[in-house]
């Protein structure tokens, strides 16, 4: 089908631009209809890289991890920024490496002072793995971040997309990297109707990144692709005006840039009841360390558990506490409830003062256990929920009620 260009046509810019440069009659051609990997054809490839660095030239934020090409450091910004946003990263970012500034210091840390550092910005797994990694590259006798990608990618941790970013923007090597944001810009940009949440999309996506990548700036077009999507082609009402790439984007040009990206509708996320207890002692406080392997490895926190449904919250607390500890507790009173939301799945815990009737610690599925002054909590490394527990509460005054009772 034929179009004639009007005033108020969105795509008359686009054909116009596009007849300029690659010699094509604007009147007759028409735009792209169906949603499909070859959009953009390879012939504008080049124009769509220019258009793209030179808006990335003008529109960059100046983060701390573009200041360096140290691939340690730029490593350790990528692991952060995994599910993560940005303005939550940096802080953490400063204080991690002052602690921890090269692969040598974080490889003679212990992983409890790992997670104290990593405290706060969730997915521990990844703080597990990057010491882990740590300590296979200086205990190979390497001591610095491999510069092969075959190497560097069958580190601990190292998916495609961290091999990719680390070393494109750290070594120059011609690797595309795919992103949520990423994933975002190509499904506009070219139509493409495979649900970005189904993994054997995925290929399609890096497919269609290889396809754009600027081989003589590979790592300056990966970070320019990343913030086209988290500054202008964003989820939700996308800033499509000021979008380098308008004139060639499949949705913009067909007025469906909110059918895009496409994903597969996931289950209702479940929610579990949960209890846990604050046991004082003798002006002390228990805490349980979880198991070195699994959600929240290592991590400390109140001892608690799931909660039945047939139970009242007190009966739950001290079932749970008994089957975790073996002690025999009074409950006293509720404290507080919070909601927490993990990967798969949401909690809403009621959290209880206790008091220790009988019984000694026999731990069940625990690592460890600690009675510890309240002043000292904060030298261990505990879960997100125990850290909303401490924001509104003050467990020192708990454990000293108890006792001045």
């Amino acid at each position: 089908m034929r179009r004639n260009l009007k005033n108020d046509d969105p795509g008359a810019a686009f054909l116009i631009v596009f007849a300029a440069r690659f010699g094509y009659d604007p009147v007759s051609m028409p735009l792209p209809k169906k949603p499909h990997t070859a959009w953009p054809p390879s012939r504008i490839l080049p124009a769509l890289r220019h258009d793209l660095l030179i808006w990335y030239g003008t529109h960059r934020r100046d983060l701390p991890w573009r200041r360096t090409r140290d691939p340690y450091r730029i490593w350790i910004s990528e692991v952060m920024l995994q599910q993560t946003q940005v303005t939550t990263v940096i802080p953490f970012y400063h204080r991690f490496l002052q602690r921890f500034p090269d692969l040598a210091a974080l490889a003679r840390a212990d992983i409890q002072t790992v997670l104290k550092h990593w405290e706060g910005l969730g997915y521990y797994r990844r703080a597990h793995h990057l010491h882990r990694a740590a300590r296979e590259l200086v205990g190979s006798g390497g001591g610095c971040v491999p510069d092969r990608h075959q190497t560097f990618r069958a580190l601990p941790g190292v998916g495609d997309y961290i091999a990719n970013a680390v070393m494109s923007i750290a070594f120059d090597r011609p690797c595309a990297v795919v992103d949520g944001n990423v994933k975002r810009v190509l499904a506009r940009l070219g139509g493409i109707g495979d649900p970005v949440n189904q993994a054997a999309a995925h290929r399609v996506f890096q497919r269609t990144a290889d396809r754009l990548l600027e081989r003589g700036c590979p790592g300056t077009f990966n970070q320019a692709l990343m913030e086209l999507g988290a500054l202008v082609c964003t989820p939700r009402r996308p800033n499509c005006p000021d979008c380098p790439w308008k004139a060639s984007c499949f949705a913009f040009l067909n007025d469906v840039t909110n059918e895009f990206p496409k994903r597969i509708r996931k289950a209702p996320v479940p929610l579990h009841a949960m209890v846990a207890g604050v046991v004082c002692h003798r002006d002390r406080v228990l805490v349980v360390q979880r198991p070195s392997e699994g959600l929240l490895a290592g991590l400390w926190e109140f001892p608690g558990g799931r909660r039945h449904q047939s139970e009242t919250g007190p009966e739950a607390s001290r079932r749970v506490l008994s089957e975790a500890t073996g002690l025999r507790v009074s409950v006293a009173r509720k404290l507080i409830r919070v909601n927490h939301a993990y990967t798969h799945f949401k909690i809403e815990l009621d959290l209880y003062l206790c008091r220790k009737d009988s019984g000694r610690v026999r731990l069940d599925g625990l690592q460890a256990f600690r009675w510890i002054r309240p002043a000292e909590l904060d030298v261990l490394p505990f879960t997100g929920v125990c850290k909303k527990f401490f924001a509104r509460l003050s467990i020192e005054s708990l454990c000293h009620g108890r006792r001045r009772r």
